[in-house]
């Protein structure tokens, strides 16, 4: 079992940054990659970001490429996404996940995804 915990979330301006985590714990040992996803109210969950934790191959949804970064520390079991130009529409609980081995990295796809984060919540005020 792989168990990820999200942390780091709050409420920022428009145009304010934020740095989320996710600690992932249990056999880590046999993950290839880690990815975060993004749901609004009312809205489907949406692939944001995916980083591999040997090589730190990165992927990026369109809408946030060049304002997030996804990171991973590969001694502490972390992966951060730190959010730059923080947008209302960028407001959502945010989910760490992770695949079983045999999943393409950066798949964008959340069904693909077997472990799951209890999520954190942002918030961007205009």
């Amino acid at each position: 079992q792989v168990q990820p915990v999200e942390s780091g979330g709050g409420l920022v301006q428009a145009g304010g940054s934020l740095r989320i985590s996710c600690i992932v714990s249990g056999r880590t040992f046999s993950l290839y990659s880690t990815a975060w996803f993004r749901q609004a109210p009312g809205k489907e969950r949406d692939f944001v970001a995916a980083i591999t934790w040997l090589g730190g191959q990165t992927f990026y949804a369109d809408s946030v490429k060049g304002r997030f970064t996804i990171s991973r520390v590969r001694s502490d079991n972390t992966v951060y996404l730190q959010m730059n130009n923080l947008k209302p529409e960028d407001t959502a609980v945010y989910f760490c996940a992770a695949p079983d081995a045999g999943v393409v990295a950066g798949s964008p796809y959340s069904d693909e995804y077997n472990y799951w984060g209890q999520g954190t919540p942002v918030t961007v005020s205009s």
